[in-house]
C-alpha cells in the first residue's frame, strides 16, 4: 500500500525513459525536468523500493535485477494508462463504448438494425447489444438499468412518469404463406377466406395477436379456430416449411425481409382487403438517466429512421 501511495506515474515514466535512453540527463530532458530533479526522483524511487534500480556504467545506465522487475510492471502500468486515455477520449467523442438497446421484432428489422449498421460504419469501436423481446420484458430492463433505450409499447399498468416517450409509428401485421398456398396469387384476400386454414400465431395478449383477433371480430367473424400459439419466428417458419396450407402473422418489416429482401425465401404475403393495424410503438428512454454519447448517437439514428 505504501508504494501505491508514494510512487507516481511520473516516477514510472522516468524509470522507463532511463532504461530506453540509458542516460539520466537525456531522460530528464525528455520529461522536461532538470537533471537534479530527475536524480532526486530516481533516488526517491530507489529508497521506496529498497535498492538500486540502475547500474551506472561509462557506456550508460543499465537496469539491475530489481530495476528489471520494476520496469516490467511499470511498462504494463504505463500501457494501461495509455489505453485508459484512449478509451476516455473515445467515450467523450462517442466513438467507443457499449450500448444495449431492446426492441420488439418489427422495428428491430425496420429501424434498429439499419441504425446500428450506420453508427458502426462511422464508429466501429462502439459495441452494441440488441435484445429482442416482448414490451413488458424490455420495459423491465429499462427500469432496472440494463437497457440504454428501447423500442416498444408501454404495457398496461406501467407508470410512464419515469420515461421519455418518442412516438414512432403504427405497425402493420402481414399474413405470410408459402408460394404454393391456395390463397397465394388470388388477389385481395378477405379475412373470412383464411378461416379454414391452420394458423401459427403469437401468444395471447401479444400486440399482433390482439390486432389479428380484433380485425376478425371487427368484421363480425370468429377468430381462427385452428391455431398453434408461438411467438417464436423459428417455430412459425418451421410450421410453414412443413405444411403448405399454414398461415402466420408477422410484422410488415419481418415479412418484407423474408419475402422480398436479399434473404427472400419461398414465402409471400397475402394482400388483404383491409389492413391489420397494430397499436403503435415508441422509442423509450429513462427520464432520469443520462445517455452516454454512444447511446445517444444510436438513439438519434434510430429516431431518424422512424
Amino acid at each position: 500500500m505504501s508504494l501505491l501511495r508514494r510512487l507516481k506515474p511520473q516516477h514510472l515514466h522516468l524509470m522507463n525513459l532511463i532504461a530506453e535512453r540509458r542516460q539520466l540527463q537525456v531522460a530528464a530532458e525528455a520529461m522536461g525536468l532538470s537533471q537534479p530533479a530527475a536524480s532526486r526522483a530516481l533516488a526517491e524511487m530507489e529508497r521506496e523500493l529498497g535498492g538500486a534500480l540502475f547500474y551506472r556504467h561509462p557506456r550508460g545506465m543499465e537496469a539491475t535485477e530489481l530495476g528489471a522487475a520494476c520496469l516490467r510492471h511499470a511498462r504494463a502500468i504505463l500501457s494501461g494508462f495509455e489505453s485508459l486515455e484512449t478509451e476516455v477520449t473515445e467515450l467523450q467523442r462517442g466513438t467507443a463504448g457499449e450500448v444495449r438497446v431492446g426492441t420488439v421484432t418489427g422495428p428491430a428489422v425496420g429501424c434498429v438494425v439499419p441504425a446500428v449498421q450506420a453508427v458502426k460504419a462511422e464508429t466501429p469501436g462502439i459495441r452494441v447489444t440488441v435484445d429482442v423481446g416482448p414490451s413488458a420484458q424490455l420495459v423491465r430492463g429499462l427500469q432496472e438499468g440494463t437497457m440504454d433505450f428501447i423500442v416498444a409499447r408501454l404495457p398496461p399498468g406501467v407508470e410512464g412518469a419515469d420515461f421519455e416517450l418518442y412516438p414512432a409509428r403504427n405497425e402493420v401485421a402481414e399474413l405470410m404463406v408459402r408460394r404454393s398456398h391456395p390463397l397465394a396469387g388470388q388477389g385481395a384476400v378477405a379475412l373470412a377466406d383464411t378461416l379454414p386454414f391452420e394458423w401459427v400465431i403469437q401468444e395471447r395478449g401479444s400486440p399482433i395477436r390482439v390486432a389479428v383477433e380484433g380485425a376478425f371480430r371487427g368484421q363480425g367473424l370468429p377468430v381462427p379456430p385452428r391455431v398453434t400459439n408461438s411467438s417464436s419466428l423459428l417455430v412459425a417458419l418451421a410450421m410453414l416449411a412443413g405444411d403448405t396450407s399454414v398461415i402466420t402473422s408477422l410484422s410488415a418489416e419481418a415479412a418484407s425481409l423474408l419475402a422480398a429482401g436479399p434473404l427472400a425465401a419461398d414465402l409471400v404475403t397475402l394482400p388483404l382487403v383491409e389492413p391489420i393495424l397494430v397499436t403503435p410503438y415508441f422509442v423509450i428512454s429513462h427520464r432520469y438517466r443520462q445517455h452516454s454519447r454512444a447511446a445517444g448517437r444510436l438513439m438519434q439514428e434510430t429516431l431518424a429512421r422512424l
